[in-house]
């Protein structure tokens, strides 16, 4: 296998970056209370807890994770949009999540899907908070919305994909 001197540096950092994180992160087991209105809470089998029982966050805890940017089009909307947002596995590893646990994700109106571990990827799928560079509105299956990178790869192209991609995403629950 070659590796060009870049790909090794950015390998070493990131490397770097998870042995500090995941280190700190350990030592503390409780997330802080969030400072804005609550938007995603997380339960189950997770580590980092705001209440000792769940994670809450707000949109700058949320934006103070890992960020992922992709351009796509979608089944539900015209054209091509630019999304942001945290990747689920960043989110999952901030919490202390085992690689091999899977995710039930609840919308506000109650819809939810099972996402299975091997469906959570480093980069895909994200939790976005914007799109086109801009915070979105219920209206506009927001405030958060689990996105992958249709247009990527057929992988992401396929039922399965498409009924993962929830929108209007509130909650989240983590199964072993």
């Amino acid at each position: 296998m070659t590796v060009r001197a870049g790909t090794f540096l950015r390998l070493s950092c990131a490397a770097l970056f998870l042995s500090v994180g995941v280190g700190s992160m350990a030592a503390s087991t409780e997330l802080p209370p969030p400072s804005e209105a609550p938007l995603l809470t997380v339960d189950g089998e997770i580590a980092v807890t705001s209440d000792g029982t769940r994670a809450v966050f707000d949109l700058p805890m949320l934006r103070s994770l890992p960020q992922q940017k992709f351009s796509t089009s979608t089944v539900w909307t015209e054209g091509v949009h630019e999304f942001a947002g945290v990747p689920l596995r960043a989110l999952l590893d901030s919490l202390g999540v085992a690689e091999d646990a899977s995710v039930s994700a609840t919308a506000i109106n109650d819809y939810a899907v099972e996402i299975p571990a091997e469906a959570i990827e480093d980069d895909a799928p994200i939790i976005a908070y914007e799109i086109d560079g801009a915070a979105f509105s219920r209206r506009e299956k927001g405030p958060l919305w689990i996105v992958f990178p249709f247009d990527l790869s057929e992988r992401y192209r396929t039922e399965v994909k498409y009924g993962q991609s929830i929108w209007q995403l509130d909650r989240l629950t983590v199964h072993p």
